[in-house]
């Protein structure tokens, strides 16, 4: 009876010592199922404030970049030029003189770079002038403007005469030449107004002497002779 009882007892008592290892080893595996995810639970909210920011500073730029491009294309850009021969071929115009003319004021068109002649022109009227700093014959002056796009200068008005013999300060070839016994400009047109000077010379070409009276400074000479000239190109 005794040593059954004893058994028995013995039996029960490695039950409970299983069972209460068994709990013990369930606290601890789940404690150390806890640490990492309570770890992981508090880097996830600094994952997400981080790409929230990085979000809005991409949204600003975005914005900002935006409002640079809608107020850039409000701008007629300003001609570049490319010479053929040193420093005188401009390139076509980028706007057009009715578009600036449109869009801007007079008062706003300096400001904002909204020209039709390239730099080294002077713009007067409907058209570019570029007064030379080199010395050419009548017949390669005039192709030299022609590379440009224009031509020797065609003087239409009393105002342009006065103009290019203002900005001036030297002996020109205009587009002025003799065919036969009459005078015409190169785009054919005939002579409606003339401001021959009162000395005498001879020639078949026409130059614009600066120096002189504005009324009376154009001068015959020798087409072969060489100087200075006067490129016009209209838009």
């Amino acid at each position: 009876m005794y040593i059954k009882f004893c058994r028995g007892y013995a039996e029960d008592k490695k039950e409970d010592v299983k069972e209460s290892l068994s709990s013990k080893l369930s606290v601890e595996l789940e404690a150390e199922k806890g640490t990492p995810t309570e770890g992981r639970a508090r880097r996830y909210p600094s994952g997400c404030l981080f790409l929230s920011i990085l979000c809005l500073i991409l949204l600003v730029v975005v914005i900002i970049l935006s409002m640079k491009l809608v107020t850039g294309s409000k701008v007629c850009p300003e001609r570049q030029e490319t010479p053929a021969d040193p420093a005188i071929r401009p390139s076509s115009p980028s706007c057009s003189y009715e578009q600036c003319q449109a869009q801007y004021p007079s008062s706003q068109r300096r400001n904002f770079g909204c020209r039709q002649c390239a730099s080294g022109w002077l713009s007067y009227g409907r058209s570019c002038f570029y007064l030379s700093t080199f010395r050419l014959s009548w017949d390669e002056s005039q192709r030299n403007c022609t590379a440009s796009g224009g031509s020797l200068a065609v003087i239409g008005s009393q105002t342009t005469q006065n103009f290019l013999t203002k900005e001036g300060d030297l002996k020109y070839w205009i587009g002025l030449r003799q065919k036969g016994d009459r005078w015409a400009w190169v785009n054919h047109s005939a002579v409606q107004q003339s401001y021959w000077s009162k000395d005498e010379t001879s020639g078949d070409c026409g130059i614009l002497d600066s120096t002189g009276p504005q009324d009376k400074n154009w001068i015959k000479a020798s087409c072969q002779a060489y100087t200075y000239f006067i490129c016009q190109l209209q838009f």
